[in-house]
């Protein structure tokens, strides 16, 4: 009876902690989206509980994201709310349909440079898109970060010193309160203190405004019937469904390295994101995804299973109802102060140091990445990175190496030097694929003493069609030169691949040894049976 309780207890414990701390991010993470706060609490009300209910993730915790905020505030800007309710059904939609289709586990593939470019220039944009609400200026929200800035930039002399101290007050706060070790989450502890101080010495700085004290109500979604701009939004729905799934995998993943419990499927995890994407509109809410941040504290407090998610929405809902009134009185510093610190913590400086220890050209992905994001946007900067990625990782399989074997390496002892003369070996290691192709065709044949080639391909572990067109290419070259092409050492694969298109029957399997020393052997039969012919024809002449 005991162990359930405990259970139980974790459960709870985990959810409510993961409340608390979901307060204060929901409320900021609408404001940088450039939404109502009450949007910000309805969408982890809703989405964090259906997305508990269908995920495949046991302890991830959803909600409103600094990522998907960064995305938002330019759509948000560009088509207006309705539009983004829109957009986050046929988001959802997408998702969902990924899920079906098995290709969750597709976010593993994403190199970590790319991750950490992208991640790290979320950081800085959020930072900066905070500068307006910790200075108190009111200004338009801009569709993209450098404007913002140059925008704010022009602004600084209409600064405010109050709104520049109640962000500081709550920077400092959550700073210093993490030293403590309590469980209370530092950014609440600043956010109550940093609203009793505007209340209690009357400040002039902005607040969130009212906040409805009531469940959130199911309404339509507008111009849903409206095909072309179903087809205008189709770009911005790709981009919120491609970033909320790989936020989603990637603090799956998070997840799955600080617990014992079952690991999380990533396909029914597209399909839960997706369902929570599709209904949270309805509610008011914005696309959401998983948060590493408040997963990580439901885990750390004891959530174990779906149930802890299901109670982060509920207490979420419980202080709507019971404190939305004051709720209202939050100044927008307040919330910028903890977005601030979030977004420093978000920097992976280890990453950064990892990077630039390893290879100068990971570091140059990263690079390129981060600086994508910041001048362009997140979906364009996931291309390039993956794009620069691809083409590293082509460079780097391309390096075919291509060696020829010492001829005291293959050749038995006392063999006649104008026989050794007439045999080449070389060793070939590495994919033969597009990549290598060129080399491949090109490095062999400056050899015109040579009748037979032999090739092996013990390390060959693969080929695709271009590289075996050159391999083609190479025993048509050599067959118009008079020389043979023997192959030793072919992987399974390999084997199958030549045999499927025919080349096999071209080059002929009597050609095809298991070994190299098999293949030696056999070529220095050849040629002492054709040296001791010519040698008997050279005898019957002379006589």
């Amino acid at each position: 009876m005991a162990k359930p309780l405990q259970t139980l207890a974790g459960r709870l414990d985990g959810g409510v902690t993961a409340a608390v701390v979901a307060l204060p991010l929901a409320l900021a993470f609408a404001i940088a989206s450039g939404v109502d706060p009450k949007a910000g609490l309805y969408t982890a009300i809703v989405a964090g509980g259906v997305a508990a209910l269908f995920g495949g993730s046991p302890v991830q915790i959803t909600g409103p994201t600094g990522a998907m905020a960064v995305i938002l505030i330019g759509i948000v800007a560009k088509y207006g709310l309705e539009k983004v309710w829109l957009a986050g059904v046929m988001a959802g939609i997408i998702q969902i349909a990924l899920g079906v289709a098995k290709l969750g586990r597709l976010v593993k593939f994403i190199p970590y440079p790319v991750t950490a470019g992208f991640t790290n220039g979320i950081a800085i944009i959020i930072f900066c898109g905070q500068l307006n609400n910790f200075l108190g200026l009111r200004l338009p929200r801009a569709e993209h970060f450098l404007p913002g800035i140059w925008q704010t930039l022009h602004h600084l002399s209409e600064a405010q010193a109050a709104s520049i101290a109640v962000a500081s007050v709550v920077i400092v706060t959550k700073l210093l309160w993490a030293r403590l070790g309590t469980s209370i989450p530092g950014s609440l502890v600043g956010l109550v203190l940093a609203t009793l101080l505007v209340w209690g010495l009357h400040l002039d700085v902005p607040t969130i405004g009212a906040i409805p004290q009531a469940f959130p109500v199911p309404h339509g979604i507008p111009h849903w019937q409206d095909f072309g701009l179903i087809r205008e939004l189709i770009g911005p729905a790709l981009a919120l469904a491609a970033l909320g799934s790989i936020e989603s995998l990637l603090s799956a993943v998070v997840a799955d390295g600080m617990t014992v419990s079952d690991k999380h499927d990533s396909d029914r995890e597209l399909i839960g994101q997706g369902i929570a994407n599709v209904v949270v509109p309805f509610f008011g809410g914005i696309p959401a995804t998983g948060a590493i941040a408040r997963t990580a504290v439901n885990i750390r407090s004891g959530g174990k299973t779906r149930l802890s998610g299901v109670i982060h929405s509920l207490v979420l809902l419980l202080i709507v109802l019971l404190f939305a009134p004051l709720a209202a009185q939050i100044p927008l510093a307040a919330l910028a102060g903890i977005l601030m610190v979030t977004s420093v913590r978000m920097l992976e400086w280890e990453a950064i140091g990892l990077l630039m220890r390893a290879t100068y050209a990971d570091f140059g992905v990263m690079l390129l990445t981060w600086a994508v994001t910041i001048c362009f946007d997140l979906v364009l900067a996931v291309e390039v990175g993956l794009i620069a990625a691809g083409a590293l990782f082509i460079k780097r399989m391309s390096d075919l190496s291509m060696a020829k074997v010492p001829e005291t390496e293959v050749f038995p002892p006392g063999i006649p030097l104008e026989l050794g003369k007439q045999i080449a070996v070389y060793r070939v290691d590495g994919p033969m694929f597009f990549g290598a192709a060129e080399r491949f065709v090109t490095f062999l044949r400056d050899e015109p003493e040579v009748r037979y080639l032999i090739l092996r391909m013990r390390f060959v572990p693969s080929m695709d069609t271009t590289g075996l067109v050159a391999l083609e290419d190479i025993y048509h070259d050599l067959k118009r030169r008079g020389c043979k092409l023997l192959l030793s050492g072919l992987q399974t694969e390999v084997r199958k691949l030549l045999e499927r298109t025919g080349l096999l029957d071209q080059i002929g399997s009597e050609n095809c040894f298991e070994s190299t020393d098999a293949a030696v052997q056999f070529v220095t039969s050849q040629l002492c049976c054709h040296l001791s012919a010519r040698q008997e024809n050279f005898e019957k002449a002379t006589v």
